[in-house]
């Protein structure tokens, strides 16, 4: 069960720098002084993308709980 544990440590970090990522999206989109339209058409795009992000984080946090209870 360790390595349950490992794989979804490994998921949960690529969760968090998907998370990172979005952020990242964000802060150029605020910066980059677009109309109010824009921006919204911009922060649309991220927004799939950071549903992802903390969707695989929560997937690998769920395997460390069961690679703990399981061990």
């Amino acid at each position: 069960m360790d390595m349950l544990i490992w794989i979804g440590a490994a998921i949960s970090l690529a969760g968090v720098a998907g998370l990172v990522w979005c952020i990242v999206l964000v802060a150029r989109a605020k910066r980059a002084n677009l109309s109010d339209d824009a921006l919204r058409a911009r922060l649309q795009k991220v927004l799939p993308l950071n549903l992802g992000a903390l969707l695989l984080s929560a997937i690998g946090l769920i395997c460390v709980v069961l690679g703990i209870l399981l061990g």
